[in-house]
């Protein structure tokens, strides 16, 4: 397997969840600087995730019409002009606009970069590939909220953005120099009416559930938000079925194997979402760290993430892909929710190990689930999958933010006070809850389930892949 190409492809990840953790580690410190509160800039975070939302499902369409490694390299440039945004912001408008413009960037960085490496990676390799794919990019959560905390105990915030714009310009000079020319295909139209339904249909429902739970815009523009997305989906639907090639394939669904990696995966991100908002604001304000405090107890769920990458190709070997996510599923949750039992007595040696644990197990998850999307997608089909995937992925995390401030925001009102300790605890318990509910999608996987692609019993029953539509039924 070449791992030049992941490598660099993992520059886009390593961006994305830096930002994200330095923001959630500073989120406190943001809100105080820009006169709001911490869970009613949660829309700064909310507004990325929609972004991605909206412009995901146009990247496979935009790396055919235009050539994959162009697009990869101007989405790097668009996000880093959305980061130096981002940091002369000096209003709750203005940085959420910043994010959004983030978003943009983002919508093409990741789905094109793990476009470009399925395609050019057998199937049989494909669980290594995406794990070089992701270590380096889980170096940004691990850096990240140190340095974060560093930066905005010691400096000011603002800083923290600026990190961007080197390792992007980087980013560009390696795939320019490395990455293979990828010539644009003769694509159909690019299906405009799709786009702006599916657009509406999921800003529609992360924005309204974001506001619903927010103190900065009435409850009742979150409800109408959230109504207008949901008819806006029924109307891709409807407008699916008729258009000759909608922007979003929905006929992936029929096959099982995909439909259980694609909406088991989106419940679990939910929970996923939830926790780079809820531990470091626990910290903060529950146990009463600063940021940098806060920054070195969260990363080491990172370092738990990046070890079990050099393993998880075994596992799913040994085990196969059914039992390896079932149980997996439901150990990861089960760690989400012991975080509801942290306290400032809690010895921090335990919670660490707790995190380190919890960091291993949730990134063979992910891989699994990333890699079982495409076990038995055919090669042409795959610029039709890496959006619709990129699309769940990014709509749960969102939720995942939503539902979190959502929780904390009535368990304030329920008590009448400040937050307290007890109620981040409620919040990891529901949200763990939430991420269980994945195994039941996964329990309806065949034994054999994306054999190919792991290589579990294929020493004994070799099985040829089969064709989109009839596997795992």
């Amino acid at each position: 397997m070449n791992r030049i190409i992941p490598l660099i492809l993992a520059v886009a990840l390593f961006m994305e969840n830096m930002d994200s953790t330095v923001i959630a580690t500073s989120l406190p410190a943001i809100a105080v600087d820009i006169h709001t509160s911490p869970i009613a800039l949660k829309l700064a975070l909310t507004a990325y995730l929609v972004s991605l939302a909206i412009f995901i499902p146009i990247s496979g369409w935009m790396a055919d019409r235009f050539g994959a490694k162009n697009v990869f390299r101007a989405a790097i440039g668009v996000f880093i002009v959305g980061s130096v945004c981002c940091a002369i912001s000096n209003s709750l408008p203005a940085f959420v606009v910043s994010r959004f413009l983030q978003g943009i960037g983002g919508a093409m960085m990741t789905p094109v970069g793990r476009l470009v490496l399925v395609r050019a990676t057998p199937k049989s390799e494909l669980v290594a590939a995406m794990s070089w794919l992701t270590v380096p990019a889980l170096v940004g959560p691990l850096v990240g909220p140190p340095i974060g905390g560093f930066i905005t105990t010691y400096f000011t915030w603002h800083w923290i953005f600026l990190i961007n714009v080197p390792i992007g310009l980087i980013g560009i000079w390696l795939a320019t120099r490395f990455l293979p020319q990828t010539d644009s295909m003769e694509t159909p139209p690019l299906d405009f009416v799709g786009f702006v339904l599916s657009g509406l249909a999921a800003s529609g429902v992360v924005f309204g559930l974001s506001v619903v739970s927010l103190p900065y815009l009435p409850p009742a523009i979150g409800f109408i938000t959230v109504a207008v997305g949901l008819l806006s989906g029924v109307l891709y639907l409807l407008h699916a079925r008729r258009a000759k090639s909608p922007l979003l394939a929905l006929e992936l669904f029929r096959n099982q194997v995909f439909r259980s990696s694609v909406l088991g995966g989106s419940l679990f991100r939910i929970g996923i979402g939830a926790v780079p908002f809820l531990l470091p604001l626990m910290f903060q304000i529950g146990f009463g760290l600063t940021p940098f405090q806060s920054g070195m107890i969260t990363f080491v769920s990172a370092i738990g993430a990046i070890g079990m990458k050099f393993v998880t190709a075994l596992i799913f070997r040994l085990a196969g892909f059914r039992r390896v996510l079932i149980w997996g599923s439901l150990i990861a949750a089960a760690s989400i929710a012991i975080y509801g039992l942290f306290t400032p007595e809690t010895p921090y040696a335990l919670m660490l190990a707790i995190l380190l644990v919890g960091g291993f197990i949730r990134s063979m998850f992910f891989t699994g689930v990333n890699a079982l999307s495409y076990a038995e997608v055919s090669a042409e089909d795959t610029s039709k999958a890496t959006p619709i995937t990129a699309v769940f992925q990014q709509l749960s995390i969102a939720l995942g933010v939503a539902l979190a401030g959502g929780i904390l925001e009535v368990s304030t009102s329920i008590h009448g006070g400040p937050l307290m300790l007890s109620d981040f605890h409620i919040a990891f318990f529901i949200v763990a809850a939430v991420s269980s509910a994945a195994s039941i999608s996964f329990m309806r996987l065949a034994p054999d389930a994306g054999n190919a692609v792991s290589g579990h019993g294929r020493l004994t029953t070799p099985k040829t892949l089969e064709p989109l539509g009839t596997a795992g039924k």
